[in-house]
């Protein structure tokens, strides 16, 4: 995967996880509230929405509320997983909230499934043996 793909892909990632977010604190979704959770100008969250749609992950309401498609949502729901767990670690090492949550943002996006998955089993056996 090329650097511009990868790019593309994590953009794509971080409005999911933001459309995630925003309705499971506020119930629903609009593309002002990505813009103002992402802080991007409107017109450019109008653009990623239109592409997100076209691709199958978002639907946009006639009243402009967004929702996720099931394929939106697995793909909302992974990142949001792989964010909460190097959160949950960093927080557990010492690292400051501030920067765990903005070096969980980096590492949500710098691995594929398999090594997030071994990542994970290797943290839950070290974990379970100090118990």
């Amino acid at each position: 995967m090329s650097k511009h793909e990868m790019k593309m892909y994590q953009s794509t990632e971080d409005y999911l996880e933001a459309i995630l977010m925003i309705k499971q604190e506020k119930g629903h979704c609009r593309s002002v509230d990505i813009a103002k959770r992402l802080d991007f100008k409107k017109s450019s969250v109008s653009i990623a929405v239109t592409k997100l749609t076209n691709e199958g992950y978002v639907i946009k309401e006639e009243d402009g509320m967004l929702e996720l498609t099931q394929e939106g949502q697995r793909l909302a729901n992974n990142i949001l997983e792989r964010h909460n767990f190097f959160y949950t670690w960093l927080r557990s090492l010492g690292v400051e909230k501030e920067q765990a949550y903005d070096d969980a943002c980096r590492m949500e996006h710098a691995m594929c499934d398999d090594t997030f998955h071994k990542i994970v089993s290797y943290v839950r056996e070290k974990n379970d043996g100090n118990s």
